[in-house]
């Protein structure tokens, strides 16, 4: 992966207010240590969000985007574990907990709504 490369994240429809994604986007669920992305390198956000919702049966109303330098940034790691399919890719948090843990999903759900949707109801 490049820096530049995309992770493309999934958005639940419960995860977006006013038609604006919400942080929890970007919040680990209970015992999570990580969140789950796509590899934007190896398929597209269509692909993606079809693979999710048909393939996997899940629920989301769209993609949305954040660099794996962006990530890197907020002192995230960012593994392309491809597990439990190809294009998987695994963001860590790490040590970072609590108050910083919210900050920084609050700054990536920032940086994924500058970049706009990348698939999905408000995708131009």
């Amino acid at each position: 992966m490049k820096n530049e490369t995309l992770l493309l994240r999934q958005v639940h429809p419960r995860f977006v207010q006013a038609g604006e994604i919400t942080s929890q986007v970007f919040k680990l669920s209970n015992g999570e240590s990580g969140l789950s992305a796509y590899n934007g390198d190896s398929i597209s956000p269509e692909d993606a969000h079809t693979h999710y919702t048909t393939t996997l049966n899940n629920m989301s109303c769209g993609v949305v985007g954040i660099s794996k330098k962006e990530c890197e940034s907020c002192r995230l790691i960012v593994i392309e574990d491809k597990i439990p399919f190809e294009e998987h890719v695994s963001i860590l948090y790490g040590d970072i907990q609590g108050k910083e843990l919210n900050r920084t999903a609050v700054k990536l759900k920032r940086l994924a709504i500058d970049r706009g949707w990348l698939f999905g109801p408000n995708y131009r």
